[in-house]
């Protein structure tokens, strides 16, 4: 039996892992045959005994096993034997480190390898050839000065959870993964019929660690497997604390129900006709907005595109105001943030003359145009940053003679609205920031 039982009702499996349990079943290798194995001392010592680690282990992956939980002081590698000594900064470095892979099999190139204290209360280490090399992974990965971008190729995870039997939440997920390093932003989604999510790490080391002690492990006994992948995204952009999506870094983002505001949305969806100068929610009808466009044409053509479409379930009504511009709140005068001036806005897509933009102007459509793709950015990594917001992506195709534009296309009209609100000005990394539009097109 696992550390949780099938038999266990939900909520209390739930309960545990809060906790910060893991089943310790792992490729077929469940605790008591794990508790089986440990013959060793049971005595607290800051070295660190590893068994059974596969014959073609490299000393970063030894080290990263005690990366999350402290320093790694020294390291020694009997390869001959499969086996491995870690030395940790403290002994109650070491106490974190054997405590919490007892509760769960560390996994390394789908093996399970087994941790124990040392009888040796320090390391002593020699210059042999493997020894040297030990020592340079150790300087390389255990440094806090580390580069991350050679411990790891990027500080986000992607996570697919595999025969999913009972539900996981993104708290649990916060849980398991803050193990290995503060969880900066999470958001999780279904893909595929999958349930998936993307985490994000300050640092390499940390999602590297992560990934290799997590990789292949079952959060319940015998089911929900976790798979880990590093994802090309450089970071995520969570624009709501709520069940699906987490910014830890940003308190003071707003819950609600996942809907972007009126005044978010007016800037995000109408920018696509024109420049948005101003936005103004009506005090006491907060469902309405004015929104001033740079010139009446834009206005004509936002309304002629917009009015009718529906996003969110319901359909926005659009008419031409008797207003001619909307006022900004006097000086000294608070109107609660309901009024926002956008006309410096570095968004706008029609400021200059000319701009090839007005002749890219189509009514919305299911199938969207992406620009200023980076080159590390692939397929399945839109494809995925589309579905996290809850879009069905039936196709995707790049450019031919141009991998910095593609075409995807979603489940609705409506979906493609709410995607490109959520998604036009994504940071891609290597300073790109995603360009979306309506395609004329179809795939």
């Amino acid at each position: 039996m696992g550390v949780f039982s099938t038999r266990t009702p939900v909520s209390a499996l739930i309960h545990l892992i809060k906790n910060g349990f893991l089943s310790s079943v792992a490729n077929g290798n469940d605790s008591k045959k794990f508790k089986g194995d440990i013959r060793g001392p049971s005595v607290p010592s800051r070295v660190i005994h590893i068994r059974k680690l596969p014959s073609d282990i490299t000393e970063a992956e030894v080290i990263s096993l005690g990366v999350p939980f402290g320093d790694v002081t020294n390291l020694l590698m009997l390869k001959a034997k499969n086996q491995a000594f870690l030395e940790m900064n403290s002994e109650e470095a070491a106490q974190n480190l054997v405590g919490y892979y007892s509760t769960m099999v560390p996994i390394i190139r789908h093996h399970p390898v087994y941790v124990q204290f040392s009888n040796h209360k320090e390391l002593k280490t020699d210059n042999s050839p493997n020894q040297e090399r030990a020592q340079a992974a150790l300087r390389a990965l255990s440094s806090s000065h580390v580069d991350t971008a050679a411990v790891a190729p990027s500080t986000v995870l992607r996570v697919v959870v595999e025969n999913l039997i009972y539900p996981v939440t993104l708290d649990a997920l916060c849980q398991i993964f803050s193990k290995f390093g503060t969880v900066l932003r999470i958001i999780i989604f279904t893909k595929n019929n999958q349930f998936q999510a993307l985490l994000q790490y300050p640092d390499g080391a940390s999602a590297q660690a992560a990934k290799l002690s997590l990789d292949g492990q079952n959060i319940y006994n015998g089911c929900c497997t976790l798979r880990i992948s590093f994802s090309k995204l450089t970071s995520l952009n969570v624009k709501y604390n709520n069940e699906k999506s987490r910014d830890f870094t940003r308190p003071d983002l707003p819950t609600g129900d996942g809907q972007p505001t009126m005044e978010h949305t007016a800037m995000a969806a109408f920018s696509v006709y024109g420049d948005v100068m101003r936005v103004k929610i009506l005090f006491n009808k907060k469902e309405n907005a004015l929104v001033q466009m740079s010139d009446s044409t834009q206005a004509q053509l936002a309304m002629s595109h917009l009015n009718g479409q529906r996003l969110h379930g319901k359909p926005l009504r659009i008419t031409l105001s008797k207003h001619m511009s909307v006022q900004l709140p006097r000086e000294g005068h608070e109107d609660q943030g309901l009024t926002k001036d956008y006309s410096n806005s570095p968004l706008h897509r029609f400021k200059k003359p000319g701009s090839k933009n007005y002749s890219n102007i189509f009514p919305p459509s299911a199938t969207l145009h992406l620009s200023n793709i980076p080159p590390s950015v692939v397929e399945d990594d839109l494809k995925m940053l589309f579905a996290s917001s809850g879009a069905v992506v039936k196709a995707f195709k790049f450019f031919q003679k141009d991998h910095k534009m593609a075409l995807i296309q979603v489940g609705s009209v409506e979906e493609a609205i709410e995607s490109l609100i959520e998604f036009h000005n994504h940071d891609l990394g290597e300073n790109h920031h995603l360009r979306v539009s309506f395609s004329k097109s179809s795939i």
